[in-house]
């Protein structure tokens, strides 16, 4: 043994988290050492703020009047029922002929629903009735 027998051994720290990395101290003690430290600030990080608050924003604050959607008039829900029935359909025939759900159906026919052109169209079709003349008030 007359040489030595030592090894290089190479010795990795891991660096410290994200987390760690980001905080203030970190970044202080950073600048102390010299290292070189860049910092931005992301725009309205972390909030769910997108769009700039325009002047509209006062007027629909102050709108007192209460907003909804237009629904299907109950006259419309028992022409549905008649003709469904007349066809010896249940709500669930009908929502299968037309593919569509059977809640559909059960909310067209109790006045809940939203009217759809198409949908109106299928269910005009599947029990041969006319339903948009109702909707809209036109006498047959």
């Amino acid at each position: 043994m007359a040489e030595s027998d030592w090894d290089t051994v190479t010795v990795l720290r891991k660096k410290g988290s994200a987390a760690q990395s980001k905080s203030k101290q970190a970044i202080i003690s950073a600048q102390r050492k010299g290292d070189a430290v860049e910092t931005s600030k992301k725009w309205a990080a972390g909030q769910n703020k997108q769009h700039v608050v325009t002047k509209n924003t006062a007027k629909l604050d102050s709108e007192t009047e209460e907003l909804s959607h237009q629904r299907v008039p109950l006259e419309v829900g028992k022409v549905i029922q008649q003709g469904r029935q007349n066809k010896g359909l249940t709500q669930k025939d009908l929502a299968t002929k037309i593919n569509e759900k059977p809640q559909i159906i059960a909310e067209y026919e109790s006045g809940k629903a939203i009217p759809n052109n198409q949908v109106m169209g299928k269910i005009e079709r599947a029990i041969g009735r006319i339903l948009i003349c109702l909707k809209i008030g036109i006498p047959r």
